[in-house]
């Protein structure tokens, strides 16, 4: 029988990681990392994702998933095209305010030379498709002109960074693919996404599993200080997975209390978020260094880097990870860290 416990708890960890993909859309847009590209089926990455998107829509939304058989292999980064998702789906819901329909569709389409002049930007071809429709507010001629372009948002002040749909776009050309919208006002809108078929066969070894087979391993103890629960989780079965004993705090004041209370073996890094309520990551690091001024200290953040170099962080000496970091940027950096000499 399946042990429940560890289905959540793999569910938290597939929720989270996309989570924190999308949580930090800035930071991935202005560095425009480059995905990590693996053959994958796009049926498996979208009901891979059902139950949390089902929990991001609103009650009142009607959500149905559609995937096609026999859909054929794109290749492309599962955690990158999850987020993708998740901002098609988020944008969706905000479009709906009052309830309505959400329609998450895949198919494939063979397009033709004389197809593609209905498809400007792309080339002839075997296509995998990802189609995300809503029954909401729908776009004006002037407003879908510009909904790729970084910053350019139609949402209130504080509710959005315009940054969703310039990252999906990026998403999806660095996959080798094309994405195009079809609006009408008070109609509703959808979004097709043309990933290019190959023929090739999905790995049957997960990312995470091989990730974690070639990730270096350790058995230190470290605390990891995140304020936000999913991501704190699924740095903390990265980093177990690895070997390392990893204690929980959730602010800086809660670090602290960590720290003091420990009585086995000594704290050799910490990981933390640099901004937290009640007491961010600065001000806790320097606390901890006047009691263990042997102790080493990640700082972590979302925040662009203009925001980071006011906390002082950016500074020459200081170790920092940005996010979103991968299980593989963060298991490398601590490694690292734990094997450099002390100055």
């Amino acid at each position: 029988m399946e042990n429940p416990i560890q289905k959540y708890t793999e569910e938290i960890r597939l929720a989270s990681q996309r989570a924190a993909g999308l949580t930090q859309q800035l930071l991935l847009f202005s560095r425009k990392e480059t995905v990590q590209a693996v053959v994958l089926n796009l049926n498996d990455v979208v009901e891979s994702m059902d139950k949390m998107l089902r929990r991001v829509v609103d009650e009142r939304i009607e959500m149905s998933v559609i995937c096609a058989k026999e859909l054929g292999q794109i290749k492309g980064d599962s955690g990158y095209v999850g987020q993708l998702l998740m901002n098609l789906v988020v944008n969706a819901r905000d479009a709906m305010p009052n309830g309505g329909k959400l329609i998450i569709e895949t198919s494939t389409v063979t397009l033709t030379a004389d197809e593609i002049r209905l498809h400007p930007r792309i080339l002839p071809g075997r296509y995998v498709v990802l189609s995300v429709s809503d029954t909401g507010t729908g776009m004006t001629d002037e407003v879908q002109a510009k909904i790729f372009e970084a910053f350019f948002t139609t949402k209130g002040l504080g509710k959005g960074t315009g940054l969703g749909l310039a990252t999906c776009q990026m998403i999806v050309r660095q996959s080798g693919g094309s994405i195009e919208v079809c609006s009408e006002v008070d109609k509703g809108t959808t979004f097709k996404i043309y990933f290019p078929r190959i023929d090739a066969t999905a790995d049957p070894v997960s990312d995470a599993r091989q990730t974690a087979r070639l990730l270096p391993r350790g058995t230190e103890t470290l605390l990891l200080v995140e304020d936000e629960p999913s991501l704190r989780q699924l740095a903390q079965n990265t980093l177990q997975i690895q070997g390392y004993e990893v204690l929980l705090a959730s602010n800086g004041e809660d670090g602290l209390r960590v720290a003091r209370e420990r009585k086995g073996t000594p704290i050799s890094l910490v990981i933390t978020d640099i901004i937290m309520p009640i007491m961010g990551g600065k001000v806790m690091a320097e606390w901890l260094k006047t009691i263990y001024p042997d102790i080493r200290v990640l700082f972590t953040s979302g925040y662009t880097d203009e925001a980071v170099s006011k906390q002082g962080i950016l500074d020459e000496g200081v170790e920092f990870l940005p996010k979103p970091y991968t299980r593989s940027t963060l298991s490398r950096k601590i490694r690292e860290m734990l094997d450099a000499t002390l100055p």
